[in-house]
């Protein structure tokens, strides 16, 4: 299982990069916010950029925008590995996927936890990544939502049905205790689990076993 570390919400993001730089977290969780489609705003591009000089890490990009097809260009140009939209994002899924394919990036495509599993099926043989949301977007800090378990379930079901390799990520509330449950995970995305600990390499070990 690979880990992903999100530093939504902590105070001093240069001094948390450099210590996420230093473990063997498999990569950085960006997420951007514009506002719209979540109630809050994160930082803008210049300002990603520019922490972005703290870390090597390859970066898992999660766009909470709306039409994030705007946004793609600017964040190609970072050491993007996978780049996240959602489902209900309003630009052409289609569109969004020929551009990162353009640039090289692994396309993902997001599930919110209202949202039935079967919505993301079409699109499962066309993108690399489903990012499961197992917490409402927009802010850190929110408990796990056990409905999350039977959505695993069904796409790592219709995955290997299919014969795909899309992997499944998990983004929201993961901890020490209920990791153990997400064995249908390939990716899970640690934000305050990693970022409140003492030692930050210690966490994620722990979370890899």
């Amino acid at each position: 299982m690979k880990i992903s570390a999100s530093f939504l919400g902590v105070e001093n993001i240069a001094a948390t990069l450099r210590k996420l730089s230093i473990t063997d977290v498999d990569y950085i969780h960006l997420d951007v916010m514009d506002g719209k489609y979540t109630l809050k705003k994160t930082l803008s591009f210049s300002e990603f950029k520019n922490i972005t000089n703290y870390t090597r890490k390859r970066l898992d990009v999660h766009l909470m925008v709306k039409k994030p097809l705007k946004m793609i260009d600017d964040y190609a140009t970072l050491n993007v590995e996978y780049l996240t939209v959602h489902i209900d994002s309003g630009s052409d899924l289609e569109k969004v996927f020929k551009k990162l394919e353009n640039y090289g990036i692994k396309k993902g495509l997001a599930l919110n936890p209202d949202d039935k599993v079967e919505t993301i099926f079409p699109y499962l043989d066309k993108i690399d990544l489903v990012l499961v949301m197992s917490v409402y977007p927009g802010l850190p800090g929110q408990t796990f939502l056990d409905t999350t378990y039977p959505k695993l379930k069904e796409l790592r079901k219709e995955i290997k049905k299919r014969k795909l390799k899309t992997l499944i990520s998990v983004d929201g509330g993961v901890n020490l205790e209920n990791i153990k449950k997400l064995s249908d995970a390939d990716i899970i995305v640690s934000g305050t689990t990693i970022t409140s600990s003492n030692d930050f390499q210690e966490t994620i070990t722990a979370l890899r076993n």
